[in-house]
């Protein structure tokens, strides 16, 4: 039975493109039918493409990933991935933009040694940019609030005549929930919108004193 090549292509989102992956996985010779494309975080392995072609991995075969991030980004998923290949399927894996990472010419106990050494260190290295991609996401996102950019669905603004309307319900002439339907909003924002009124009646009365 000859044995086969599969190729992996990996992207974070919908959004971004698959073609130079795509490329270099065909110029190396990998059928576009044994080509597996997931399109999602590579924080873990649970991708309905990759599972796919671990299903269709015997031993023999080699897989083939552009880059060692397109593989994953969390360091111990991706050393229990390789040895799940290497190991358990008995395949190879073939890492094109390093040529250390390419079990098909490690096979003594040097190359081997040195193949593990540079996968821990790449693995390190991936997992190391993701959390700097995370880390850098949450200063955009707390720089933007600090300039006072709204994030999550647009506040609903209240009607003009909402003082009159709480002091309906205030007086309980009104219940909350009539209060809520006059404002457009479910009860839970309604007592929040409240909470935030009263505090702002509370400020100005002590601007006043």
């Amino acid at each position: 039975m000859t044995n086969k090549v599969y190729g992996y292509i990996r992207v974070s989102t919908r959004e971004q493109n698959i073609e130079r992956q795509l490329i270099s996985l065909i110029e190396a010779g990998i059928e576009r039918k044994s080509i597996y494309i997931d399109k999602q975080s590579g924080k873990d392995f649970r991708r309905p493409a990759y599972k796919k072609m671990m299903r269709k991995v015997r031993e023999g075969d080699l897989i083939v990933v552009k880059s060692i991030d397109r593989l994953g980004r969390n360091y111990q998923d991706i050393m229990e991935q390789w040895r799940i290949i290497t190991k358990e399927k008995g395949a190879d894996i073939c890492i094109q933009d390093m040529p250390l990472l390419d079990t098909t010419k490690t096979k003594d106990l040097l190359g081997t040694f040195i193949s593990d050494v540079v996968l821990q260190l790449l693995s390190f290295v991936a997992e190391n940019e993701r959390d700097n991609i995370r880390q850098r996401q949450a200063e955009g996102i707390a720089a933007a609030k600090a300039r006072g950019v709204q994030f999550g669905k647009p506040m609903i603004p209240m009607p003009e005549n909402f003082p009159e309307l709480y002091e309906e319900w205030e007086s309980n002439r009104i219940s909350i929930g009539e209060l809520a339907e006059l404002c457009n909003m479910g009860r839970s924002t309604m007592y929040k919108r409240i909470g935030e009124y009263k505090e702002r009646l509370c400020q100005e009365e002590g601007n006043r004193r």
